[in-house]
């Protein structure tokens, strides 16, 4: 019997019947075709270029804050500086977005702005409190539309402070925090919307003309002039010796479209109290007050040339003190010349809309 064999032709065998030399062939050809594309592909190195550009960006505008004007800006500098700290919360944003994209060249520029932030404000995350001191001051804004000043006054006399100063009195208010802390302070003074209230005996009080700041400031009536009066100096009696004390309340800031950071009234402040305390004989100084601008302002430098910040010395963390619900921006300050700060710390709210700020010193 013949039996015949029939071959199917099939894409694996080929009509020759050369099964294995086409499989082969593909396969190579498909090994160098995931080479090439292997090749081509980039390196964790030359992934994300972009964020590595903008981890780098980050880092300098930390870096050299001091360097961008504000002249021609809007003010862009100071703008930049009240908000430092801030653009700390940018660095794990771009960490997440260079691991996700697995770039090596990102993470490593990351450690710029990593290491200008720590180098800027690592040392305010210790704590560099002291015990001790021999006298406690305490400070707050209790805003001019608070509903409920007594309440405020009397969180404000239970703070435990030897010296006490109020700004943003009105005059309806005035009587109610003159009645509610008259109690633990019998001495105080009111010089406009600024006041002190203490334990200890004051003289030598004056009033501080920080808003007619200029040339003109002569010409306007002295009783106009103290009603909207935002500054003053006295002298604290202390069984030490005497304590030179300002209370300031400078003016406002804005963030306008047309013109960007507004600082103008304040900065006229900053540089009308500057001069007082550069004049002022007194060894030992304290400023009090609502400033309306952190110290890493440069419109500052006048100031804190002279002055030592009491959080940056003996604080814990920022102290940031406004907006009163959820703090983000330190312009409430306690200022010395001549004393130590041994601790400094911010008081709970108590319904303004800045929070309390309190130091204690020593000499």
């Amino acid at each position: 019997m013949n039996h015949t064999t029939t071959q199917t032709d099939t894409a694996q065998t080929g009509p020759d019947g050369a099964g294995g030399r086409e499989t082969g062939a593909g396969a190579w050809r498909a090994r160098i075709r995931r080479a090439a594309r292997a090749v081509s592909r980039p390196g964790p190195w030359k992934r994300g270029r972009v964020l590595a550009a903008l981890a780098l960006l980050l880092g300098l505008l930390m870096l050299l804050h001091a360097e961008i004007p504000d002249r021609g800006t809007g003010n862009l500098g100071s703008l930049e500086e009240s908000f430092l700290p801030w653009f700390g919360l940018i660095v794990p944003v771009l960490l997440a977005a260079a691991l996700w994209r697995r770039s090596a060249s990102a993470v490593l520029a990351l450690m710029l702005p990593v290491t200008v932030w720590l180098n800027l404000f690592g040392g305010l995350l210790a704590d560099k409190s002291h015990p001790g001191g021999d006298l406690t001051v305490a400070s707050e804004n209790v805003y001019a539309d608070n509903p409920d000043p007594a309440r405020t006054a009397r969180d404000l006399a239970a703070s435990g402070a030897d010296v006490l100063a109020v700004v943003a009195l009105t005059e309806q208010a005035t009587g109610t925090y003159e009645q509610e802390l008259a109690k633990a302070y019998p001495y105080h003074t009111v010089q406009g919307t600024v006041g002190l209230w203490s334990r200890l005996p004051l003289s030598d009080t004056r009033p501080i003309d920080i808003m007619d700041y200029g040339p003109l400031a002569d010409t306007k009536p002295a009783a106009a002039k103290l009603a909207s009066n935002r500054a003053l100096r006295t002298t604290v009696a202390t069984d030490r010796g005497p304590l030179t004390v300002y209370v300031a309340h400078l003016g406002s800031v804005r963030v306008l479209p047309s013109s960007g950071f507004w600082t103008a009234s304040r900065n006229i402040g900053v540089q009308a109290l500057g001069k007082a305390v550069a004049a002022d004989p007194s060894q030992r100084v304290v400023l009090l007050g609502d400033l309306n601008g952190t110290t890493d302002d440069r419109a500052f430098d006048g100031l804190t040339s002279q002055l030592r910040s009491a959080q940056e010395v003996a604080g814990d963390g920022f102290g940031f003190t406004w907006p009163a619900r959820f703090p983000v921006v330190r312009i409430d300050q306690i200022l010395v010349r001549g004393v130590e700060p041994r601790s400094s710390w911010v008081l709970p709210a108590n319904g303004s809309d800045h929070r309390p700020v309190a130091a204690r010193i020593s000499w």
